[in-house]
Protein backbone atom coordinates (compact mmCIF):
# COMPACT_ATOMS: atom_id res chain seq x y z
CA UNK A 1 0.00 0.00 0.00
CA UNK A 2 1.38 3.44 -1.12
CA UNK A 3 1.80 5.29 2.23
CA UNK A 4 0.30 8.98 2.73
CA UNK A 5 0.80 10.12 5.79
CA UNK A 6 4.06 11.36 7.35
CA UNK A 7 5.19 9.58 10.49
CA UNK A 8 7.92 10.74 12.71
CA UNK A 9 9.52 8.54 15.38
CA UNK A 10 10.37 9.87 18.96
CA UNK A 11 12.84 8.48 21.43
CA UNK A 12 12.41 9.93 25.08
CA UNK A 13 15.62 9.73 26.68
CA UNK A 14 15.40 10.45 30.16
CA UNK A 15 18.61 10.84 32.15
CA UNK A 16 17.18 10.61 35.47
CA UNK A 17 15.71 7.26 36.87
CA UNK A 18 14.98 6.04 40.13
CA UNK A 19 15.98 2.67 39.95
CA UNK A 20 19.11 2.90 37.57
CA UNK A 21 20.20 6.63 36.90
CA UNK A 22 21.75 7.15 33.60
CA UNK A 23 20.60 4.07 32.18
CA UNK A 24 19.97 5.74 28.86
CA UNK A 25 23.53 5.77 28.10
CA UNK A 26 24.65 2.21 30.15
CA UNK A 27 26.52 0.04 27.65
CA UNK A 28 25.67 -2.69 25.79
CA UNK A 29 28.58 -5.04 24.29
CA UNK A 30 30.18 -1.18 23.92
CA UNK A 31 27.35 0.28 22.60
CA UNK A 32 25.49 3.05 24.71
CA UNK A 33 21.74 2.28 25.10
CA UNK A 34 20.34 5.10 23.35
CA UNK A 35 22.08 4.33 20.05
CA UNK A 36 21.42 0.56 19.77
CA UNK A 37 17.36 1.67 20.00
CA UNK A 38 18.20 4.96 17.67
CA UNK A 39 19.81 2.60 15.10
CA UNK A 40 17.50 -0.25 15.65
CA UNK A 41 14.29 1.64 15.08
CA UNK A 42 15.79 3.87 11.86
CA UNK A 43 15.73 -0.12 10.59
CA UNK A 44 11.87 0.34 10.65
CA UNK A 45 10.35 0.97 7.04
CA UNK A 46 7.59 3.26 8.11
CA UNK A 47 9.99 5.94 9.20
CA UNK A 48 10.35 9.31 7.92
CA UNK A 49 12.37 11.36 10.32
CA UNK A 50 13.72 9.78 14.04
CA UNK A 51 14.38 12.10 17.03
CA UNK A 52 15.61 11.79 20.87
CA UNK A 53 13.71 13.78 23.30
CA UNK A 54 16.75 15.17 25.75
CA UNK A 55 16.61 16.21 28.93
CA UNK A 56 20.58 16.23 30.09
CA UNK A 57 23.73 17.36 27.83
CA UNK A 58 25.20 14.06 28.19
CA UNK A 59 22.43 12.97 26.71
CA UNK A 60 22.58 15.65 24.21
CA UNK A 61 25.97 14.57 23.14
CA UNK A 62 25.86 11.02 23.03
CA UNK A 63 23.20 11.33 20.49
CA UNK A 64 24.99 13.83 18.31
CA UNK A 65 28.30 11.85 18.70
CA UNK A 66 26.46 8.67 16.73
CA UNK A 67 24.48 10.90 14.79
CA UNK A 68 21.22 10.95 15.98
CA UNK A 69 18.68 13.69 15.75
CA UNK A 70 18.62 15.12 19.67
CA UNK A 71 16.07 17.76 20.87
CA UNK A 72 16.59 19.33 24.54
CA UNK A 73 13.45 19.38 26.60
CA UNK A 74 12.37 21.04 30.54
CA UNK A 75 13.67 17.87 32.47
CA UNK A 76 10.37 18.48 34.37
CA UNK A 77 7.98 16.60 32.28
CA UNK A 78 6.01 14.23 34.37
CA UNK A 79 5.53 12.03 31.62
CA UNK A 80 7.32 10.75 28.33
CA UNK A 81 3.88 11.35 26.06
CA UNK A 82 4.71 15.39 27.45
CA UNK A 83 8.17 15.15 26.04
CA UNK A 84 7.06 13.79 22.67
CA UNK A 85 4.02 16.30 22.61
CA UNK A 86 6.55 19.44 23.00
CA UNK A 87 8.82 17.87 20.36
CA UNK A 88 6.48 17.65 17.58
CA UNK A 89 4.60 20.28 18.63
CA UNK A 90 6.22 22.26 15.08
CA UNK A 91 7.39 19.46 13.07
CA UNK A 92 4.93 18.96 10.56
CA UNK A 93 3.70 15.12 10.73
CA UNK A 94 0.42 13.15 10.62
CA UNK A 95 1.62 9.89 12.49
CA UNK A 96 4.27 9.85 15.47
CA UNK A 97 5.71 6.85 17.06
CA UNK A 98 6.90 6.57 20.86
CA UNK A 99 9.36 4.10 21.07
CA UNK A 100 10.84 3.85 24.13
CA UNK A 101 14.36 4.54 24.91
CA UNK A 102 15.07 1.45 27.36
CA UNK A 103 14.27 -1.10 24.93
CA UNK A 104 17.35 -1.94 23.25
CA UNK A 105 16.67 -4.77 21.53
CA UNK A 106 13.62 -3.06 19.54
CA UNK A 107 12.88 -4.82 16.19
CA UNK A 108 12.50 -2.56 13.52
CA UNK A 109 8.79 -4.92 12.19
CA UNK A 110 7.24 -3.96 15.91
CA UNK A 111 7.37 0.04 14.99
CA UNK A 112 6.13 -0.80 11.23
CA UNK A 113 3.70 -3.47 12.20
CA UNK A 114 2.17 -0.99 15.15
CA UNK A 115 1.96 1.85 12.53
CA UNK A 116 0.32 -0.20 9.39
CA UNK A 117 -2.87 -0.94 11.02
CA UNK A 118 -3.05 3.19 11.35
CA UNK A 119 -2.28 3.67 7.88
CA UNK A 120 -5.25 1.80 6.21
CA UNK A 121 -7.39 3.00 8.52
CA UNK A 122 -7.90 6.85 9.47
CA UNK A 123 -10.25 6.29 12.16
CA UNK A 124 -8.09 4.35 14.40
CA UNK A 125 -5.79 7.12 16.93
CA UNK A 126 -3.78 5.49 18.26
CA UNK A 127 -2.01 2.06 18.56
CA UNK A 128 0.12 -0.29 20.67
CA UNK A 129 1.62 -3.87 21.05
CA UNK A 130 1.37 -7.23 23.09
CA UNK A 131 2.77 -10.49 23.37
CA UNK A 132 1.36 -13.92 25.03
CA UNK A 133 3.52 -14.52 28.21
CA UNK A 134 4.39 -18.02 30.44
CA UNK A 135 1.67 -18.77 33.61
CA UNK A 136 5.08 -18.19 35.79
CA UNK A 137 4.74 -14.17 34.91
CA UNK A 138 1.18 -14.14 35.98
CA UNK A 139 1.51 -12.50 39.14
CA UNK A 140 4.34 -9.88 38.64
CA UNK A 141 3.28 -6.51 38.97
CA UNK A 142 6.20 -5.32 36.73
CA UNK A 143 4.59 -7.06 33.82
CA UNK A 144 1.46 -4.64 32.47
CA UNK A 145 -1.09 -7.17 31.22
CA UNK A 146 -3.67 -5.87 28.52
CA UNK A 147 -7.05 -7.59 27.80
CA UNK A 148 -8.70 -6.69 24.28
CA UNK A 149 -12.02 -7.04 22.66
CA UNK A 150 -13.08 -9.01 19.56
CA UNK A 151 -11.47 -6.46 17.39
CA UNK A 152 -8.43 -5.68 19.27
CA UNK A 153 -8.89 -3.17 20.42
CA UNK A 154 -8.04 -2.57 24.26
CA UNK A 155 -10.81 -3.25 27.67
CA UNK A 156 -7.95 -2.72 29.62
CA UNK A 157 -4.67 -2.21 31.33
CA UNK A 158 -3.47 -3.39 34.46
CA UNK A 159 -0.91 -4.94 37.06
CA UNK A 160 -2.64 -7.26 38.09
CA UNK A 161 -3.84 -10.39 36.40
CA UNK A 162 -6.26 -10.11 33.69
CA UNK A 163 -8.46 -12.22 33.30
CA UNK A 164 -9.05 -13.73 36.25
CA UNK A 165 -9.42 -17.34 35.70
CA UNK A 166 -12.65 -18.20 38.50
CA UNK A 167 -12.23 -21.55 37.13
CA UNK A 168 -9.79 -23.50 35.25
CA UNK A 169 -9.34 -22.42 31.52
CA UNK A 170 -6.69 -22.73 29.08
CA UNK A 171 -5.98 -19.04 30.28
CA UNK A 172 -3.51 -16.77 27.72
CA UNK A 173 -2.57 -13.22 29.33
CA UNK A 174 -0.84 -11.17 27.60
CA UNK A 175 2.13 -8.33 28.17
CA UNK A 176 1.82 -4.86 27.19
CA UNK A 177 4.60 -3.70 25.15
CA UNK A 178 5.21 0.10 25.88
CA UNK A 179 5.88 1.00 22.02
CA UNK A 180 2.90 3.81 20.99
CA UNK A 181 1.67 5.46 17.60
CA UNK A 182 -0.54 8.58 17.57
CA UNK A 183 -2.26 10.51 15.12
CA UNK A 184 -0.43 13.89 15.97
CA UNK A 185 -3.58 16.02 16.51
CA UNK A 186 -4.89 12.89 19.48
CA UNK A 187 -1.25 12.56 20.77
CA UNK A 188 -1.73 16.20 21.43
CA UNK A 189 -4.92 16.38 22.66
CA UNK A 190 -4.39 13.41 25.22
CA UNK A 191 -0.78 15.29 26.75
CA UNK A 192 -3.07 18.55 27.54
CA UNK A 193 -5.18 16.04 29.54
CA UNK A 194 -4.80 15.96 33.37
CA UNK A 195 -4.26 12.14 34.85
CA UNK A 196 -7.34 10.04 35.53
CA UNK A 197 -8.15 8.39 38.76
CA UNK A 198 -7.26 5.17 37.35
CA UNK A 199 -4.34 6.31 35.64
CA UNK A 200 -2.66 7.70 38.64
CA UNK A 201 -4.00 4.23 41.10
CA UNK A 202 -2.26 1.97 38.08
CA UNK A 203 0.46 4.25 36.93
CA UNK A 204 -0.02 3.78 33.62
CA UNK A 205 -0.64 6.91 31.45
CA UNK A 206 -2.54 4.45 28.98
CA UNK A 207 -5.44 4.27 30.86
CA UNK A 208 -5.92 8.10 30.67
CA UNK A 209 -6.85 7.10 27.37
CA UNK A 210 -9.75 4.74 28.11
CA UNK A 211 -11.01 6.60 30.97
CA UNK A 212 -11.55 9.33 28.41
CA UNK A 213 -13.52 7.30 26.08
CA UNK A 214 -11.05 6.58 22.96
CA UNK A 215 -9.96 3.03 21.72
CA UNK A 216 -6.47 1.77 21.54
CA UNK A 217 -5.86 -0.66 18.63
CA UNK A 218 -3.35 -3.75 20.25
CA UNK A 219 -1.60 -5.52 17.69
CA UNK A 220 -0.07 -8.82 17.81
CA UNK A 221 3.40 -8.30 15.65
CA UNK A 222 4.50 -11.80 14.23
CA UNK A 223 7.86 -11.89 15.57
CA UNK A 224 10.25 -14.77 16.85
CA UNK A 225 10.91 -14.05 20.21
CA UNK A 226 8.51 -10.82 20.41
CA UNK A 227 9.50 -11.04 24.57
CA UNK A 228 13.34 -10.29 24.13
CA UNK A 229 12.62 -7.81 21.72
CA UNK A 230 10.46 -6.06 23.61
CA UNK A 231 12.18 -5.99 27.08
CA UNK A 232 12.86 -3.21 28.96
CA UNK A 233 15.87 -1.89 30.90
CA UNK A 234 15.00 -0.75 34.48
CA UNK A 235 17.66 -2.37 36.51
CA UNK A 236 21.59 -2.95 35.90
CA UNK A 237 20.30 -6.36 36.49
CA UNK A 238 18.24 -5.60 33.18
CA UNK A 239 21.26 -4.46 31.53
CA UNK A 240 23.36 -7.68 32.03
CA UNK A 241 20.58 -9.67 30.68
CA UNK A 242 20.49 -7.79 27.69
CA UNK A 243 23.63 -7.99 27.02
CA UNK A 244 23.88 -11.66 27.52
CA UNK A 245 20.18 -11.66 24.89
CA UNK A 246 21.69 -9.47 22.26
CA UNK A 247 24.59 -12.25 22.63
CA UNK A 248 21.68 -14.90 21.98
CA UNK A 249 19.97 -12.76 19.28
CA UNK A 250 23.30 -12.37 17.33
Amino acid sequence: MEKTSKIIGVIPARYGSSRFPGKILAKIDGIPMIQRVYEQAQKASVLEELYVAVDDERVQQCVEDFGGKAVMTDPDFKSGTDRIAWVVNDIPADIVVNIQGDQPLIHPKMIDDAVLPMIDNQQILMSTLKTQIPEEDFQDPGIVKVVVDENDFALYFSRSLIPYPREHYDLKVYEHIGTYVYRKDFLMKIANMPQTNLEKIESLEQLRVLEKGYDILVVEPEIDNLRIHGMSVDTRQDLEKAEQLLKQLQ
